[in-house]
């Protein structure tokens, strides 16, 4: 399972890549808007971190301009992943990018019908957002369990990204399902590493070893 991380926050991608679990970098307009910066220089920075695609979405809701859009992101840099609405529009949009080999990234997935149209329109990931359908209602990992079935029917190669991650649990249950990637923000990917009982294990390690009066290195 891959794991993207969602932020435009520079720093905080830069935090997490020693740790080796990133993947790829998710953004949106709400995201870039929250840090204030240009959005062309944004995607560049960070497409210069990670080698893996770096989702960066259109803000028109036409075809013809979220074409233009598009294609000028996707300029940016190769790994760029252009980011679209799962609407008419955006499903146009999409069929027309992948046709240049661009990558697409179709988001705002709510039910199993748009995920299955989106991998006919050659999607390279589609993006479920699962804690919205929580927060009315309904479940979630559902609708991914739903969409991976579906996907493995038919042999689409479109990637199911699980999006809106709310908690680590999603991230456990998605991966028992059998999601391609999941888009975690910051600071889920940092509560996956947390455990009581690892914390407690060291603690009682380390004060056996401090007891001892060794150290490993030489001194």
């Amino acid at each position: 399972m891959k794991f993207f991380v969602d932020t435009a926050d520079i720093k905080q991608i830069e935090d997490l890549i020693p740790t080796g679990m990133i993947d790829g970098v998710t953004t949106n307009p709400s995201l870039i808007a929250k840090q204030g910066t240009n959005i062309k220089e944004t995607i560049k920075t960070i497409c210069a971190l990670i080698e893996g695609p770096v989702s960066a979405e259109v803000t028109a809701t036409n075809h013809e301009t979220m074409l233009k859009e598009g294609e000028y992101l996707a300029s940016i840099a190769k790994n760029v992943a252009v980011k679209v609405p799962l609407t008419i529009d955006g499903l146009q949009t999409c069929k027309k990018l992948r046709e240049k080999n661009i990558m697409v990234n179709v988001t705002l997935c709510f039910s199993a019908a748009q995920a299955l149209l989106a991998a006919k329109a050659g999607a390279s990931f589609i993006s479920p957002f699962v804690g919205r359908l929580d927060d009315i209602g309904e479940k979630g990992m559902q609708l991914i369990e739903d969409i991976v079935i579906i996907y493995e029917n038919y042999g689409f190669d479109t990637e199911v990204l699980v999006a809106s991650v709310r908690t680590t649990q999603h991230i456990i249950d998605a991966a028992l399902i059998g999601a391609n990637v999941a888009t975690l923000p910051p600071k889920i990917i940092r509560e996956l590493y947390n455990h009581q009982l690892t914390d407690k294990g060291l603690k009682a390690f380390l004060d056996d070893w401090t007891k001892t009066g060794q150290s490993i290195l030489p001194k």
